[in-house]
């Protein structure tokens, strides 16, 4: 699963809607072009496993459309989904993001385990660059890319640190 399965679910979580209204309202909200070659296979595979339900709404001189709605599997698989966020997960910053971008359905603890999953993923691309660093001392250009690698990291990590406060206590939201 990946962080498309939690935006479509995050977004069928707010309301049903049908793939092109689904599709939109991802792009819209969040910037991701969601394609029909990665929306209706996931839709299909929620609905096979209970999560998605759809229900054909007729239209008047059009084919028939499907409305999506979440069930409380698929409400449960959302939720695990962003609690779960393994080590080669916490490395893609695309997955971090998704995750932390709907901190608001999780508790303090999963929050802050995510967050811990982010530093410790830093923390070790930053043990890795450092080892670059020391063999480019020679050559300018990587010298170069490689320091502005490592105080991005490590600004990421003071960010991640800002952040620890404010995922203890915020509240869940509620339906």
């Amino acid at each position: 699963m990946s962080s498309i399965d939690i935006l479509i679910l995050r977004h069928l979580r707010r309301q049903p809607a049908h793939g092109y209204e689904l599709r939109k309202r991802v792009e819209e909200t969040t910037g991701v072009v969601l394609h029909n070659n990665s929306l209706y296979p996931a839709l299909k595979r929620f609905e096979d496993s209970g999560a998605v339900e759809k229900v054909s709404e007729e239209q008047q001189g059009r084919p028939a459309r499907h409305i999506y709605s979440i069930t409380p599997v698929g409400r449960e698989l959302l939720h695990d989904l962003l609690a779960e966020l393994p080590p080669e997960a916490a490395a893609d910053e695309t997955e971090f993001l998704t995750r932390l971008g709907q901190f608001s359905l999780l508790e303090p603890e999963e929050r802050l385990a995510i967050l811990d999953a982010r530093d410790a993923a830093l923390q070790a691309r930053i043990q890795h660059l450092t080892v670059l660093l020391d063999r480019a001392q020679h050559d300018l250009w990587n010298r170069e890319v490689t320091e502005e690698l490592i105080r991005r990291y490590q600004a990421e990590r003071q960010w991640l640190g800002a952040l620890r406060e404010p995922a203890t206590g915020a509240p869940l939201l509620e339906d």
